[in-house]
């Protein structure tokens, strides 16, 4: 005979303490005896409700989708009568999500919020303590991201205000009163906040009594935080490449202006380049009605490259119409071939090199060769044959190269006078 020994002595086994402990706190807190749908003090005045925030990370703000992203500790004080509890020794009772789900809690929400989320790793990031008489601590882990509308026209020289607005969605005023639990100090920040291309100025919060809905008047509180933005990475980022063409753009008035290969492919890339880094600029930008400072800084240093390829094109245009009357005035004039005369140049005529447009003989004066035309050519055959009247070419003077050493002073002197013009205003 097999006996069972279960059925001779009785196993007993220990109950589940999690369940245990459920319908103990329960029956501690008399959950079953109230209606924690409705708010506590139904009927009588407004509840009020302190709050209090730790932020922990600003973690993103983006100027395309004009919003930022925080993550913060949000804490709700308020009093429930109805969860008052006997205690010997006054301690208050912490507990998890498994409460808060039965009990009645501030409804709130963060206005223009865009996405929002509570951590629930490992476990969900909610606690409620409660006190002997009532009094509640509601806390919770919340990354948010808000609207934050920003004027950028100074930027990225500029400082921007954003804010986070917490109100009751369903309760108006008459029901729950929300104020800030510390005045300004409810406000609690970690020195280690930082963002790449921000500098966190200043946190400070503010209450609106009375905001008017079309469903009646609310509390809301706001959280305002001031930013001023770095400008070290835009100076490596934009402005410094930019000005950077710009100077490589000048590079072509100190060539020869016969060397078309070299002046011409020196004017396109700046100019390509120039376009590319604006390109880029405003590929990150939102796009807004009005000019930023940075698209004058850009705009300007472009007009300056592209001027740089006009000014090529049109001292090229000028020496070819320079040839052009050269060749004119060799045409018209006698040979002067073995011609001596005390007024005339060493150089014949034949043994001229056109490509030297007009470099014949004269010596320099104070270091600069005087391009000439053949003017002064016959000027000196009308003393001898009288054919070339001396007014014939007196308005004929030109000097190919005079455009080039203005632009070398001009060009630098612009710029320089727009940079200090730019940064005295946006700075």
């Amino acid at each position: 005979i097999h006996l069972n020994p279960s059925a001779i002595f009785p196993i007993f086994k220990s109950p589940d303490i999690t369940k245990a402990w459920g319908s103990n706190t329960e029956r501690l807190l008399r959950i079953e005896d109230h209606d924690f749908t409705m708010r506590p003090g139904f009927g009588g005045p407004a509840v009020p409700v302190g709050v209090d925030v730790q932020v922990e990370s600003l973690d993103a703000i983006s100027e395309v989708d004009m919003d930022f992203t925080m993550t913060l500790y949000l804490r709700h004080y308020w009093k429930d009568e109805r969860l008052a509890f006997k205690s010997n020794h006054n301690q208050s009772m912490t507990f998890d999500s498994r409460l808060v789900k039965k009990i009645w809690v501030p409804d709130m929400f963060f206005v223009h919020s865009k996405r929002s989320f509570t951590h629930d790793t490992t476990t969900d990031n909610v606690m409620l303590r409660v006190y002997p008489d009532g009094k509640v601590l509601y806390s919770l882990r919340v990354t948010v991201t808000a609207m934050c509308s920003m004027d950028l026209s100074r930027f990225p020289l500029d400082t921007q205000t954003c804010s986070l607005e917490i109100e009751s969605y369903a309760y108006t005023d008459d029901d729950l009163l929300l104020y800030w639990k510390e005045g300004n100090r409810s406000l609690n920040t970690d020195k280690g906040i930082s963002l790449s291309q921000f500098l966190i100025q200043e946190f400070h919060t503010t209450t609106r009594l009375a905001f008017y809905s079309s469903t009646g008047w609310y509390n809301r509180l706001y959280i305002n935080f001031t930013l001023r933005r770095h400008i070290f990475f835009f100076l490596l980022q934009t402005y410094f490449p930019a000005t950077l063409m710009v100077m490589l753009s000048w590079v072509s008035f100190w060539i020869d202006r016969r060397a078309v290969p070299a002046r011409v492919p020196l004017g396109i890339t700046t100019v390509l380049t120039m376009s590319t880094i604006i390109t880029g600029v405003n590929a990150s930008m939102p796009r807004v009605s009005y000019i930023k400072a940075v698209d004058i800084y850009l705009w300007v240093s472009f007009v300056f490259v592209f001027l740089s390829v006009i000014e090529y094109a049109a001292v090229n245009y000028l020496s070819t119409l320079q040839e052009r009357k050269e060749r004119k005035l060799r045409e018209r004039l006698p040979c002067t071939c073995g011609m001596a005369h005390p007024g005339m140049m060493s150089a014949s005529y034949s043994e001229v090199d056109a490509n030297t447009t007009g470099n014949y003989g004269i010596p320099e004066e104070n270091g600069v060769k005087r391009e000439r035309m053949l003017v002064q050519l016959a000027m000196e055959s009308a003393q001898v044959t009288g054919h070339v009247g001396t007014s014939a070419y007196s308005n004929a003077w030109i000097d190919t190269h005079v455009i080039d050493k203005y632009s070398r002073v001009i060009f630098p002197g612009s710029y320089i006078l727009f940079n200090i013009i730019y940064w005295s205003i946006y700075s």
